[in-house]
């Protein structure tokens, strides 16, 4: 056994370990929560926990059992959407435990609070300690609480680009990068110190118009006028009992006092749900043989299909690349691949009990080829069902490439997506082994044969061969935009493209993007489109069950023509450094935004150094 099946089996088996220890005292909780529930004389509380990650993509497999999964944006609108319908449910409230909301996502649950508000429901949210994204979603509440020793960090926008050339330097390696359009700062970060004046041009309206935003959304929420807002913005930050002069929060108290206000305000019988709306799992009784081994026999079934029409949200999140996707241990990271996603939208094309499907892009872009591919597939599709899109927090490059074939799109206001341009290049890493003292001597039989060669740069000859095909690559990528978008384009495509980076707004008034809305707006057009009223949502590909991925990596059967990878990044040369495997974690705790940055830089290197040409996002842009 190979030492990756071997962590494989032994994470599988230590889960199977942890979940079975777990369960009696998971059953009981679990019980009550239900019963609560089920009584209709109950006035309820739902409690919605903001913390940590939120996630795009469901986890590749569930468990099956009574455990608690990742959580993922799709679930917790399901949750909201079901809170609003229920009439036991009287309030509906928000705490935040360091929250990692990209901007889309926050304007998507801000959203969705309004449509609570709207229904009639009371909405507080519970400040400790709040940035300006978490502020802008708390916003929409018709209450916000804080507590008495906190702070208020509503100071306005700041960003970071990282740039890793005297990195690279120190290192001995040079990446010798070409660009098809200005603003197209892909390769920057690895020739640069600093961003040149085209993508310094292109960060500035990024940032003025979701400033912009932000100062609309605290103005509409709190009933100040914008100017106000934005001098209110200018002398943060703000201890409690200035917030509450500054009408940014509603009253003071400790988590106590909060609850008893919510008693006396909805009825001392009021009961608190923290887990509204979750799935519930299968129970394990283990004191009963026959009912364990008939769960144990439940779980290993195969899912059923859905007898209802159906809508299939398909996702495309994360680096674009060819291959299969490969997705976290639970679900978070990875990247998607092209030979998963294509045979995952042809099965979605010749699945009868699916009416429509929509594409959730979350991605910076990627390889030319495999975003071509998963466009491909979608035009395919397009020809037999309608097909929506709906961008996440980013959709740039490759994926506003593979969001065109989708007939609709539909993008938050704070998306980033545009970036049509395309780079090409290599690393040049002879300094590199100088240093290491390993040398390598050449035999070259054709002019261009070493054209990728990481000894040199390319020489004048070689470098109009690899512009000729980045530039067929660019043309191509335009006359797609232009074909797909007609007349719905504001500006000649020259305008639109050359790597210019747009908000979802912006996309929008350029015509880039249809709607404004999020991904269940999408999902509700597309049933529109359909002409289906009742309807279920489809993940695909759906989550494996946990004990079918158990046996299969113990039998060795891990080949699947639909199938993810498990385990992400054990492919990734670049994350496989041991200096990185002792760095990530540390940074992870300490500054896990800029983490996740240089994960996807090293990501981005790697892509260089294996395509021939890149749809990607210049860098990933962190809004604090």
């Amino acid at each position: 056994m190979n030492p990756d099946k071997f962590y494989r089996h032994a994470i599988s088996v230590l889960a199977c370990i942890l979940l079975a220890s777990s369960s009696a005292t998971a059953k009981t909780t679990t019980t009550q929560t239900t019963q609560a529930a089920k009584d209709t004389s109950k006035k309820l509380i739902a409690v919605f926990d903001m913390r940590g990650i939120l996630l795009e993509a469901p986890a590749e497999f569930e468990f099956g059992f009574d455990f608690e999964p990742q959580r993922t944006l799709h679930d917790l609108l399901l949750r909201l959407n079901r809170a609003k319908k229920d009439d036991k449910v009287k309030a509906v409230v928000f705490t935040f435990d360091k929250p990692m909301l990209g901007w889309g996502q926050m304007q998507e649950i801000r959203n969705a609070i309004c449509e609570l508000r709207e229904a009639g429901k009371d909405v507080y949210c519970y400040l400790e300690d709040a940035g300006a994204g978490t502020y802008q979603l708390a916003s929409a509440a018709s209450h916000i609480y804080m507590t008495p020793i906190s702070e208020l960090q509503l100071t306005g926008l700041h960003t970071e680009l990282a740039y890793f050339k005297g990195l690279l330097d120190k290192i001995g390696i040079e990446a010798d990068v070409e660009h098809m359009g200005a603003y197209k700062g892909s390769g920057e970060p690895y020739t640069r110190t600093a961003p040149s004046d085209e993508v310094w041009e292109m960060i500035q309206w990024l940032m003025d118009d979701l400033y912009e935003q932000m100062v609309e959304t605290i103005s509409e929420g709190r009933g100040i006028p914008a100017d106000e807002v934005r001098e209110i913005i200018d002398e943060g930050p703000y201890n409690a009992q200035e917030a509450l002069k500054a009408n940014l929060i509603d009253e003071i108290a400790y988590v106590d006092s909060f609850v008893q206000t919510l008693r006396k305000r909805h009825g001392k019988d009021v009961e608190f749900i923290r887990k509204y709306g979750s799935k519930k799992g299968q129970e394990l009784d283990f004191s009963n043989m026959f009912s364990f081994f008939k769960t144990f026999g439940m779980l290993m079934g195969k899912a059923k299909k859905p007898r209802k029409e159906s809508i299939a949200v398909v996702y495309v999140e994360g680096i674009i690349l060819t291959g299969k996707t490969e997705r976290g241990f639970f679900g978070s990271g990875g990247s998607t691949g092209s030979t998963t996603l294509r045979r995952v939208l042809d099965k979605a094309r010749k699945d009868d009990s699916i009416k429509a499907v929509v594409l959730r892009v979350d991605s910076p872009g990627g390889s030319a080829v495999a975003s071509d591919i998963i466009w491909n597939a979608t035009r395919e599709l397009v020809e037999k069902k309608p097909l929506v899109v709906s961008m996440g927090d980013v959709a740039a490059s490759g994926g506003y490439f593979v969001s065109m074939g989708g007939a609709t799109i539909f993008a938050n206001p704070g998306t980033i997506t545009g970036s049509i341009g395309v780079i090409t290049g290599k690393l040049i890493t002879k300094e590199l082994w100088d240093w290491l003292g390993v040398s390598f001597h050449e035999i070259i039989r054709g002019r261009n044969a070493d054209l990728y060669n990481s000894n040199r740069r390319f020489d004048e000859q070689q470098r109009a061969l690899i512009r000729n095909y980045a530039q067929y690559v660019y043309d191509e990528f335009k006359n797609r935009v232009v074909t797909a978008r007609k007349d719905r384009l504001t500006k000649e495509i020259e305008d639109l493209a050359q790597g210019r980076v747009f908000t979802g707004k912006q996309a929008a008034a350029n015509g880039l993007v249809d709607k404004l809305g999020g991904l269940h707006d999408a999902i509700r057009f597309a049933a529109k489109q359909a002409n289906i009223k009742k309807y279920e949502i489809r993940l695909l590909p759906e989550p494996k069950n946990f004990f079918d991925v158990f046996l299969r990596e113990l039998s060795g059967d891990s080949n699947n023509d639909d199938d993810a990878d498990v385990i992400s990044s054990n492919g990734h040369w670049t994350l496989k450094a041991p200096a990185i495997q002792e760095l990530l974690p540390m940074l992870k705790r300490i500054d896990p935004q800029r983490a996740r940055t240089i994960l996807s830089s090293l990501l981005r290197i790697e892509l260089l150094g294996s395509e021939k040409a890149l749809m990607i996002l210049p860098a990933d842009i962190i809004i604090r």
